[in-house]
């Protein structure tokens, strides 16, 4: 069966120049993409990914395609361009592959994911952070139509893993965060969402300093997006993919299991009483 074409603007991230740049040298050329998969030695499920921007154009491919087509360092160039391209377009890229995910895994070190998130503990995050005030409303309603995905007729399968400190740092105050962690409880463990709680009796794991979430699309194919606190980097090869998938896996036989991790939610929630609808 043939691959579709994605209509792409070059001009609104560097992913996409890439892409359509190399979509064109490969009609200038008349070679398909079975025909360059071979020559670059590249699925062509993987080399369709980076013409449709869905892929990262991971080094040595750039190197190989500009061989391939005879581009001096064209392809290289805008590989460096790519890597620079700050962390909101790498983010919004991630938030593409989240909507047409089969199966989305999450840890958070510090805060709720945003699929889990209610209205006030959002607001009360964008408040302290960088955006400016009329942004607000905008990103909220942004984020609270991401969770969406949920609530579908097809939802994917959803697994979080939080850290302990999640349910102790009072984001927005007491309110805020008794109405946010009686959010967590009816998603604990049924049919399509499952949530683990670290322990601070766990001690040391992988991804304390960061956010870690894994993409895993339909055709089976995992993205990795990882944030730290002034960056974000998403990774689609295989040896990393690989990494974080173990390392998710080594982290959920640390974690409680999911009715001993909503117990442990439940305690959480004592010191945040009494539970008053928080003012937004």
């Amino acid at each position: 069966m043939a691959i579709g074409a994605r209509d792409l603007e070059p001009a609104r991230s560097a992913r996409e120049l890439y892409g359509t740049e190399l979509r064109r040298h490969r009609q200038l050329v008349r070679m398909s993409l079975d025909r360059l998969s071979e020559v670059v030695n590249y699925s062509k499920t993987h080399l369709h990914g980076v013409e449709t921007a869905e892929r990262l154009p991971l080094p040595p491919i750039s190197e190989k395609l500009d061989v391939a087509f005879g581009t001096g360092e064209l392809f290289q160039g805008l590989w460096g361009a790519v890597k620079r391209e700050h962390t909101p377009r790498r983010f919004d890229h991630c938030l593409e592959l989240e909507a047409r995910a089969a199966r989305i895994q999450e840890f958070g070190a510090s805060t709720v994911p945003g699929l889990l998130q209610t209205r006030a503990y959002m607001q009360a995050l964008l408040r302290e952070g960088s955006a400016a005030p009329g942004e607000i409303d905008r990103l909220i309603a942004d984020r609270l139509g991401r969770q969406e995905v949920l609530r579908g007729d097809n939802p994917p399968d959803f697994w979080a893993i939080l850290d302990e400190a999640v349910l102790h740092r009072a984001v927005g105050g007491k309110a805020v965060m008794c109405e946010q962690l009686a959010a967590l409880l009816p998603l604990a463990n049924t049919s399509h969402t499952t949530i683990q709680v670290v322990p601070f009796e766990a001690g040391a794991c992988a991804f304390m300093s960061g956010t870690l979430i894994l993409l895993t699309l339909p055709d089976n194919s995992t993205t990795v997006y990882e944030e730290g606190p002034r960056s974000g980097e998403i990774f689609d090869d295989r040896d990393t993919v690989t990494q974080r998938l173990r390392e998710y896996d080594r982290m959920k036989a640390c974690a409680l299991p999911p009715r001993e991790s909503a117990a442990l939610i439940e305690a959480a929630m004592e010191k945040f009483k009494p539970c008053e609808p928080p003012q937004t």
